[in-house]
């Protein structure tokens, strides 16, 4: 090799050399984009996994999921997860409108989240005045984390799925501080059950 050959490695080593020790000066300039900013909304099982949820369920019986919210928005932030029980004809909420579901909400809860921060909340739950006719179910009363609520809904019979399905809704909200509200945050989660006569 020439001296002028060594002369481009001498070179190209010399700017790594500047780039690698110029690295944390240009980290305070530079701002690359940061990932995806998101809140998470999710539904475990009684043991704190993605099984075990109930599915088959009865007057009397006493039920348990844990809902979980986390925190990937870059910021702190103030949320809100509303619990509602839907049949089959009841309307979910529309993600891409940013609609909520219209139905009355039975229980909430609230959490203040650091980013980064997750927070996990158990949902107890059982139902009470059970009745069945012909080809409906009715719930009357549903308990969740010893508070009653009045719901008097009906489930028809669904002879393709053989049940009298209902399902709980958990919708996710965030605080807004320019309306001073709650508004939703286009997050929801649901699960089945379906009534059955206790045994």
């Amino acid at each position: 090799m020439k001296l002028e050959d060594y002369k481009v490695v001498f070179v190209a080593v010399g700017l790594v050399g500047i780039l690698l020790f110029a690295s944390p000066a240009l980290a305070l300039v530079l701002h690359l984009p940061a990932g995806e900013k998101f809140s998470a909304l999710y539904v475990l099982g009684p043991g704190h996994m993605l099984e075990g949820y109930p599915y088959n369920v009865s007057a009397g019986g006493e039920y348990l999921v844990y809902l979980g919210v986390g925190n990937h928005l870059g910021n702190a932030a103030y949320y809100e997860v509303l619990v509602k029980l839907r049949n089959s004809s009841d309307a979910l909420p529309n993600s891409t409108l940013g609609v909520a579901s219209d139905l009355p909400v039975l229980y909430r809860y609230e959490a203040f989240l650091a980013d980064g921060q997750t927070w996990e909340g158990a949902l107890s739950f059982s139902f009470s005045n059970v009745g069945f006719g012909e080809n409906v179910s009715s719930v009357g009363m549903v308990r969740f984390n010893d508070v009653w609520v009045e719901v008097n809904k009906n489930a028809v019979w669904d002879s393709v799925n053989s049940g009298y399905f209902y399902q709980l809704v958990a919708e996710l909200w965030l605080y807004d501080t320019t309306s001073d509200s709650f508004s939703f945050h286009n997050r929801f989660v649901t699960r089945w059950l379906n009534m059955t006569a206790p045994v």
